[in-house]
C-alpha cells in the first residue's frame, strides 16, 4: 500500500487537480519514480491526502479573526472561496456531478459564515473556533480532488479525517492517540481498499474523542500522511510538493544547490527543524517507528530528482548534506561572575522560559557557567527576559547575575549529516568559510549528536553565510 501527499501548490487549481489525478493513474499503471530500487507494483493500492488550495487556509484564518474584533470581511472571504472552487468544480468534475459538487461547496461556505457570525457575536476567536475555520480549506479541496480522480477513470470516495484521526484538544497544535486512530483508519479506510475505491483524505484535520475539529499544526498534512501510512502498514509514503526532494539548501539562497539522493530520518528531522520546509517536522515519528520509507517528489517535476528519506542510508554519504537557517530570532544571554558553581542556575531559567510556553531552538553554555545563552523567537524575546528578570531579581540584587539582556535580528544556521563527529575537520572548514566571508559566529552548539554543528550569525548575514558553507562542501 503506498500513500500519497499532495501539497497546496499541488491542488492550486482545478487543472492541478487533474495533473495529480493522472500522476495517481500513472502510479497506479506501475509508474515508479527515479531511483525507485523496489519491483514495479501495478494497482497497488493507494490513499490520497490532499492540502487546502494554497492560500485557502489564511484567507480562512484571517477573516475568524478579524470576525472576533467585528471588522467586516468573512462574507467577502466566503464569496471569493465560493468562485475559486466553483470554477475548479468546472474542470475537475464529470458534468453529472457538478450540481451535486456546488451544494456540497455550498453547504461548507454557509458553514463558515456561521461561523464567523458566531464568533463576531462573542467577540473572540478561540483556538477551538480556529481550528473549525481552518479545517474548510481541506474539506473544499478533498471533494473536488476525488471527483478529479473520478473524471481520469479511477473509482474515488473523499474522506474527512475527522472520522479517521482520533487527537488530545490542544487546538491548532493537536497530537494524535494513535490505538485509537490505527482502528479507525483500518475500519474506514481498509473496506474502501478492498471495495476498489482510491480514499482520498483530508490532511491537516482531526477530531478529538467527543467530536471537536482539530488541526495538526500548519503544514500538517504531511503529518496526516505519515500518519496514515502508520496506520496501514505502508510500503511508503510519497510527498508530493514543489521542489526536487530535500536539496543541500534552499534554492532561492544557493541557486547551485541539488538534491539529496538519500538520507536519514535524524537528517531530515534536524533540516525540518531549523527551517527547511520541504516536509513537516513530525512528519518524521510515524514513519520512524514502523520504519517506512518516504519519499519526497515535485508534483510539476515527477520524473525529475527526488529524495528519499530511510532509517540507514548509504553509510559512505557521511560528511555535511545540507545547510539551512532558520530567521526572526533573539539570543537570550544571563551573565553572571557569581553563577559560578552555583547549581540549578540553568534549571531555574530554562524552566522559567518553559512556564511561559517558549520553545528554545538552541542552547550554549561557558564552561566556567559563568554565562547561559539561548535562542527563541524574535516575538517572545521581550516576555521571556521579563520573566528571567523577575525569577532572578534576588541574584541580581546580590549581583550574583549581572545582567540578563537579548541579542536581537540574529538566525541560527545549521549544517547537518550523518557521522560529521567522526569526520576530521568539518567544524574547521565551516569557521573558514565563514571568516573569509569576514562573517562573525555570535554563539555555537553542537551536542553529543553527530547529525548538527549550530551556529549564531547576525540575521542580515544568514544567507551569506549559508552561501559560504555550501561553497566551501559542494562548489558552485
Amino acid at each position: 500500500m503506498l500513500v500519497m501527499k499532495f501539497g497546496g501548490t499541488s491542488v492550486g487549481s482545478g487543472e492541478r487537480m487533474l495533473h495529480i489525478a493522472r500522476i495517481v493513474q500513472d502510479v497506479r499503471s506501475g509508474w515508479l519514480p527515479a531511483g525507485h530500487q523496489g519491483p514495479v507494483q501495478p494497482d497497488r493500492p493507494i490513499i490520497v491526502v490532499v492540502s487546502a488550495m494554497s492560500g485557502v487556509t489564511d484567507a480562512l484564518l484571517n477573516a475568524a479573526r478579524r470576525a472576533a474584533t467585528g471588522r467586516p470581511g468573512a462574507c467577502d472571504v466566503a464569496e471569493t472561496l465560493r468562485e475559486q472552487h466553483y470554477q475548479a468544480i468546472e474542470t475537475v468534475a464529470l458534468p453529472e456531478e457538478q450540481a451535486v459538487l456546488r451544494a456540497e461547496i455550498e453547504q461548507l461556505i454557509q458553514e463558515f459564515r456561521n461561523l464567523c457570525m458566531a464568533i463576531s457575536i462573542l467577540g473572540e476567536s478561540t483556538p477551538r473556533g480556529l481550528d473549525a475555520a481552518a479545517s474548510l480549506g481541506e474539506r473544499l479541496a478533498v471533494r473536488l480532488t476525488a471527483a478529479a480522480l473520478r473524471k481520469t477513470g479511477i473509482p474515488a470516495t473523499a474522506v474527512e479525517a475527522t472520522r479517521l484521526i482520533v487527537t488530545d484538544d490542544r487546538f491548532t497544535d493537536a497530537s494524535p492517540l494513535m490505538d485509537e486512530t490505527e482502528q479507525r483508519v483500518r475500519e474506514h479506510l481498509i473496506p474502501l481498499v478492498k471495495a476498489g475505491q482510491t480514499p482520498v483524505v483530508t490532511g491537516f484535520i482531526g477530531a478529538t474523542r467527543e467530536g471537536w475539529t482539530t488541526t495538526l499544526g500548519r503544514g500538517g498534512s504531511d503529518f496526516s500522511a505519515a500518519i496514515l501510512g502508520y496506520c496501514l502498514n505502508a510500503d511508503e509514503v510519497w510527498i508530493w510538493t514543489d521542489v526536487d526532494g530535500v536539496m543541500t539548501a534552499d534554492p532561492r539562497v544557493v541557486p547551485t544547490a541539488h538534491t539529496i539522493p538519500e538520507i536519514s530520518y535524524a537528517e531530515v528531522a534536524e533540516l525540518a527543524y531549523f527551517g527547511a520546509k520541504v516536509i513537516h517536522p513530525k512528519t518524521i515519528r510515524p514513519a520512524m517507528e514502523k520504519n517506512i520509507p518516504i519519499r519526497i517528489l515535485n508534483t510539476f517535476n515527477p520524473g525529475g530528482p527526488n529524495t528519499r528519506i530511510v532509517a540507514q542510508p548509504d553509510r559512505n554519504q557521511g560528511g555535511v548534506k545540507g545547510i539551512t537557517s532558520i530567521k526572526g530570532l533573539s539570543l537570550i544571554m544571563v551573565e553572571g561572575r557569581g553563577m559560578l558553581g552555583i547549581p540549578g542556575i540553568a534549571a531555574r531559567v530554562f524552566s522559567t522560559v518553559a512556564a511561559e510556553g517558549i520553545s528554545v531552538l538552541m542552547i550554549s553554555q561557558s564552561s566556567s557557567e559563568q554565562s547561559i545563552c539561548f535562542v527563541i523567537r524574535r516575538e517572545e524575546s521581550a516576555r521571556a527576559l521579563q520573566m528571567l528578570e523577575r525569577a532572578f531579581a534576588y541574584e541580581m540584587a546580590a549581583r550574583n547575575v549581572d545582567r540578563i539582556w537579548a541579542l536581537d535580528d540574529v538566525a541560527v544556521l545549521a549544517i547537518v549529516g550523518a557521522q560529521m563527529r567522526e569526520t576530521p575537520g568539518i567544524a574547521a572548514r565551516v569557521f573558514g568559510a565563514l571568516g573569509r566571508a569576514g562573517i562573525n559566529v555570535l554563539s555555537i552548539a553542537q551536542g553529543s549528536s553527530e547529525h548538527n554543528l549550530s551556529l549564531v550569525v547576525a540575521e542580515p548575514e544568514a544567507d551569506e553565510a549559508v552561501q559560504a558553507i555550501h561553497r566551501e562542501f559542494f562548489g558552485g
